[in-house]
């Protein structure tokens, strides 16, 4: 395992540490403490902000040039996250869009979808959402059931689906439908790109217990998409889909990335904190920093052992799995053991100075545990496909969906 920036590596993470500092006076920063800001006035930060990133050469590093973007590495991808997280900057808005609508949309979209497509999205003009899971079909992705009717040259959808991130500010959206219910549940699904703005489209914010609503349920009633808006063939949406989420899982658990708060800022709590806690309650608190100092560590050289395979020509794998289920064990390690450093005062909706960050860390991890497949649908991943392990028996595999609905 290699710690060290090659020398060609090294001068691209200096030249990104400049356009930083260079464009620092309209970049939206992290605000000190987390605390809440206005809504809409945040998301034309955000939006501002990538735009920005995006004329200065720092988003879309992996597409290629034709279509907008950089054409660079996966390496020189987790430097330029690398160093926004550095600098300060927050998760780019179309993140979604970014590490995951965009890519299926190169791989399996029309030309006329590129064009109309992608350049917008790398600047925010558009944010885009993943609409995939549903309130009977999470894990089980395969089982959903919106469906998608063929009329002339539209098709008619209804359904729901459910923890769609940032559906609540998209514009766009990549749709995973049944277009045929006598086929297998993995073979008649077809993918589509949706109108958020479009009638019929419905989209409710599910509040979290931090107090925010990243995650969103969407009901579709007889939403009509032009075919001409289809991703793939009729019948190959499950084809197209495992593009988007093998996009998705290597962007969740990034080489090196700490998913949560840097177990560098716990330490620097725990020094603060420790000698205000009872003898009980430090003995508590000094376990709870062990865990999740050991966890942290353990997660982030385990991505920077990636990250010296992408430095070499590697291609990422099913193992980004293991990254994204490691990353978000440790930090929910990392988030439990700052709210027990702070003792009483985690019973307060922030810290004596006014900062929330552990409580809403804490209440934030859940999801993020959930998103981009669940700890045990991970744990199935690297069983079959890394450590070779026979499948679980799936006795619906080839049986017509519309056969074992209930």
């Amino acid at each position: 395992m290699d710690f060290d920036d090659t020398p060609d590596e090294a001068a691209y993470r200096a030249a990104v540490r400049t356009l930083l500092e260079e464009h620092a006076a309209e970049l939206l920063h992290v605000a000190p403490g987390g605390e809440a800001v206005d809504a809409r006035t945040h998301e034309a930060g955000l939006r501002r902000t990538q735009r920005v990133l995006a004329e200065a050469g720092l988003v879309g590093i992996t597409w290629p040039r034709e279509h907008g973007g950089q054409g660079g590495t996966l390496v020189q991808q987790a430097i330029v996250t690398q160093e926004l997280a550095r600098a300060g900057v927050p998760t780019l808005i179309n993140h979604i869009g970014l590490g995951m609508c965009g890519p299926t949309v190169i791989a399996h979209g029309s030309d006329d979808q590129k064009r109309r497509y992608l350049a917008r999205l790398l600047r925010a003009d558009d944010v885009w959402c993943q609409l995939f899971s549903e309130p009977a079909s999470g894990s089980d992705l395969a089982a959903l059931r919106t469906t998608a009717v063929r009329d002339g040259d539209e098709w008619v959808v209804n359904g729901q689906k459910v923890w769609t991130t940032l559906a609540h500010v998209a514009d766009l959206g990549i749709l995973l439908t049944r277009t045929d219910p006598d086929r297998p549940k993995h073979a008649g699904l077809t993918m589509f790109v949706v109108d958020m703005h479009a009638p019929g489209v419905t989209v409710r914010p599910l509040r979290q217990m931090v107090g925010s609503a990243g995650f969103n349920e969407v009901f579709f009633d007889e939403v009509r998409i032009p075919d001409e808006e289809r991703l793939g063939e009729p019948g190959e949406g499950w084809r197209v889909a495992i593009t988007t989420l093998m996009n998705e899982r290597v962007t969740i658990g990034g080489a090196g990335s700490d998913l949560g708060v840097p177990v560098e800022r716990l330490a620097a709590l725990a020094r603060e904190r420790l000698p205000h806690l009872d003898a009980e309650r430090q003995v508590l608190a000094r376990q709870a920093v062990g865990r999740a100092v050991v966890a942290s560590l353990a997660a982030r050289y385990t991505g920077y052992r990636r990250f010296t395979v992408l430095s070499q020509g590697g291609l990422p794998g099913p193992e980004a799995s293991a990254g994204k289920l490691a990353g978000t064990a440790a930090a929910k390690l990392v988030a439990d053991a700052g709210v027990r450093l702070l003792g009483d005062d985690a019973v307060y909706a922030a810290t004596a100075d006014g900062d929330a960050t552990w409580q809403r860390s804490q209440g934030y991890l859940p999801g993020l545990a959930i998103a981009g497949g669940t700890d045990q649908v991970l744990r199935n991943i690297l069983g079959e496909r890394v450590l070779g392990l026979p499948p679980e028996p799936r006795s619906d595999k080839d049986a017509p969906f519309a056969g074992g609905r209930r």
